[in-house]
C-alpha cells in the first residue's frame, strides 16, 4: 500500500474507494477515505480516524498542463494570460490561507509546485540544499496528488508559505477542468511527466534573467545588487543540474534572449524571443508564418506597422531541438502600437483563434502585463490559445469514445 506525506509529515494510506452513490442530480460520486496514520494517540495506538472527500467522477476530464521555469522568469504573467484565454481571472481560494499559492478560476486551477517542498527554509539551510535540489521536494506526494486530481479526486495539498518560509497546513483542491502545475520541477519526475497532457518550458537567458531579477528584487523587494548576484550564482549549479535539462521534454519552449537588432546591446530592453514547438504532439500542431514548412524571414515594418528603432524582425522555419523535429518562430524587437499587431496576426497560420483578431484583443486587454509589446506577450498568448484548443480536442475525443462505448 503506497504512502504519501503532507507538509505536516502526516502519513496517509493510498485512497480506497468505499462506495459509489448517485446524487439527486443523477451524477455518480466516489467516496474516498484517507486514513491518517502518522500521529499516535495518548494510548500509543496509531490514529486511524478517517476523513471523507466526496467528488464528482462523472464525465469530468481534468487536463494537466506543466509549466517549468526558474524563479523570476515570468511564470506568473504566463498564468494570467493563460487563464484569461479561458475566461475569468484566477484568484486565491476563497476563505482559505491568505498565503496560499493556488489560483482558481471557473475553468482552471493553478498549483505552485513550491508547495511540495519537503523542507522548509530553515531545513534547507541546515541540510545545505537549495529549493532546486530534488532532495528538498516530495515527488511521491506530487505524483500521487496530480494523479488523483487528473482522475477526478480531490486532495489535501500542502502549502509552502513564501512569507515565513514554513510549511503551512494543507488546503483542499478539487479537480478542475484544467490543472496547471507550475514551478521548478513539473517535468523532472518521469511519473509526473507522464501525467502531463502538454508541457511548456520558459528558457530565459542569463543576461535577461539577471536584468529581470534586478528589476523585481531591487525595485519590489528591496534587495541589494550584491545579494542578487550572490543568489543567482548560488542557484546556478542546481539550476544547470536539475531545472534546465527539463526543456528537452517540453512540448513547447519559449526562449527569451538579447536582441540582435542592436549591436553590443547591454540595456536588455529589446528582446529576441523564440517559440520552439515540437512536431507530432497529440492534439497540438505548431503555429507558422506564411507557408507551413518554409523558412521565412520577414521585416513587417512599413505603412501597416509602426516600428521605431531598431524595428522588428520575424522568422519561422523547421529545425531540430534535442533530436526532435520542431517549428521555430522568432520575433526580435517590439511593437509601438499594440492595435497594429492585427497586421502580424493576419499573417500567422494555425493559431487556433475563435475569431479574427483574438490574439490582438487578448494583448490589448492586458496591455499592462509585462512583455505585451514584444514576443513574450505574443507567444504566451499563442500558447494559451493552443492549450485551449488542445483541451477541447481532448474533451471531444473522450465524448466520442463514450458515445461509441454506449453503442456497443
Amino acid at each position: 500500500m503506497a504512502t504519501v506525506s503532507t507538509a505536516k509529515s502526516l502519513i496517509y494510506t493510498h485512497y480506497s474507494v468505499y462506495s459509489s452513490s448517485k446524487t439527486s442530480l443523477g451524477h455518480h460520486q466516489e467516496h474516498i477515505v484517507f486514513f491518517a496514520s502518522g500521529k499516535k494517540s495518548k494510548s500509543g495506538k496509531a490514529n486511524t480516524n478517517p476523513w471523507l472527500i466526496t467528488c464528482s467522477a462523472g464525465d469530468q476530464q481534468t487536463v494537466v498542463i506543466g509549466l517549468a521555469a526558474d524563479s523570476g522568469c515570468g511564470k506568473s504573467t504566463f498564468m494570467r494570460r493563460l487563464t484569461s484565454v479561458f475566461g475569468g481571472a484566477a484568484k486565491p481560494p476563497r476563505g482559505g490561507n491568505p498565503d496560499s499559492n493556488t489560483l482558481i478560476s471557473d475553468t482552471t486551477t493553478v498549483i505552485c509546485l513550491d508547495d511540495y517542498h519537503s523542507l522548509d527554509r530553515t531545513g534547507r539551510k541546515q541540510k545545505g540544499v537549495t529549493a532546486l535540489d530534488p532532495r528538498a521536494n516530495d515527488f511521491d506526494l506530487m505524483y500521487e496528488q496530480v494523479k488523483a486530481l487528473k482522475s477526478g479526486i480531490a486532495v489535501e495539498k500542502p502549502i509552502y508559505n513564501h512569507v515565513t518560509g514554513l510549511l503551512d497546513p494543507p488546503e483542499l483542491i478539487k479537480p478542475p477542468k484544467i490543472l496547471v502545475i507550475e514551478g521548478l520541477h513539473p517535468m523532472y519526475d518521469s511519473r509526473v511527466r507522464d501525467l502531463l497532457d502538454f508541457s511548456i518550458y520558459l528558457d530565459i537567458s542569463n543576461e535577461v534573467k539577471f536584468a529581470w531579477k534586478i528589476q523585481r528584487d531591487m525595485a519590489e523587494r528591496g534587495h541589494s545588487l550584491e545579494s542578487i548576484k550572490a543568489s543567482i550564482e548560488a542557484r546556478k549549479p542546481d539550476f544547470d543540474a536539475y531545472i534546465d535539462p527539463q526543456k528537452q521534454y517540453a512540448d513547447a519552449v519559449m526562449e527569451v534572449l538579447p536582441t540582435r537588432l542592436i549591436p553590443n546591446d547591454d540595456e536588455g530592453k529589446i528582446l529576441r524571443v523564440r517559440l520552439i514547438m515540437k512536431e507530432g504532439i497529440e492534439n497540438f500542431s505548431p503555429v507558422y508564418l506564411f507557408d507551413e514548412g518554409s523558412t521565412i524571414s520577414w521585416i513587417p515594418c512599413g505603412r501597416k506597422l509602426s516600428c521605431s528603432y531598431p524595428g522588428i524582425r520575424l522568422s519561422c522555419g523547421p529545425q531540430t531541438y534535442f533530436g526532435h523535429e520542431v517549428t521555430v518562430m522568432e520575433m526580435d524587437g517590439q511593437f509601438d502600437k499594440l492595435d497594429e499587431l492585427i497586421y502580424v496576426e493576419s499573417h500567422l497560420s494555425n493559431i487556433s483563434t475563435k475569431y479574427y483578431g483574438e490574439i490582438t484583443q487578448q494583448i490589448l486587454m492586458h496591455s499592462d502585463f509585462p512583455g505585451s509589446n514584444n514576443g513574450t506577450g505574443l507567444f504566451q498568448t499563442i500558447i494559451g490559445l493552443k492549450i485551449r484548443h488542445l483541451y477541447h480536442q481532448i474533451i471531444a475525443t473522450k465524448q466520442l469514445s463514450n458515445i461509441q462505448s454506449a453503442k456497443t
